[in-house]
């Protein structure tokens, strides 16, 4: 199932939370900097000892003061190359793939490579709406998957899409 929620995404009560980064572990958006300020010191620290990740790559650490369990960190650009279409859908693949392998039942997930300078907000939302329901055409989990707009216009445009692309997937549901 995927749901549209307006929120913060840093008090969202999934199991697991996707924060988007840079191959140096540095927060992408709002966002990743919340997730970061609200996980405290120990999650800092760790992402620290990491050193740097290859573009689209994910980790998965705790979540430490945040109400999740989990955090994947995916990396969607370097310093050298920013986002684009393909590192996201890359990052955000095997973000999904660590979730699984950690058998995570949830996952809140916010808009990504969706800024300012980024891709199209249209072409992001669908091309990450496109690849959570292949994921759940696999059938193992996280099943439940939250995607947590900063706003009333990104959850619309996500909102069409999910309900696009279900029904395309599973018409018997609607």
């Amino acid at each position: 199932m995927i749901s549209v929620v307006v929120g913060e995404i840093f008090l969202q009560e999934a199991e697991g939370l996707l924060r988007p980064v840079r191959s140096d572990l540095a927060p992408l958006t709002a966002a990743a900097r919340d997730i970061l300020a609200h996980a405290g010191p120990s999650v800092d620290e760790r992402l620290r000892q990491m050193g740097t990740l290859p573009l689209g790559g994910a980790v998965i650490t705790p979540a430490g003061d945040l109400p999740a369990s989990f955090l994947i960190h995916i990396v969607t650009a370097s310093e050298e190359e920013g986002e684009s279409a393909l590192s996201v859908q890359r990052a955000l693949r095997n973000g999904l793939r660590r979730a699984t392998e950690w058998e995570l039942a949830s996952l809140a997930v916010p808009p990504v490579g969706m800024g300012v300078g980024h891709l199209d907000a249209d072409d992001a939302a669908r091309s990450m709406v496109e690849i959570l329901v292949n994921h759940l055409d696999e059938g193992y989990p996280p099943l439940e998957l939250t995607i947590v707009a900063g706003g009333e216009y990104e959850a619309g445009i996500f909102q069409r899409l999910v309900a696009e692309l279900t029904s395309e997937r599973f018409p018997m549901r609607n």
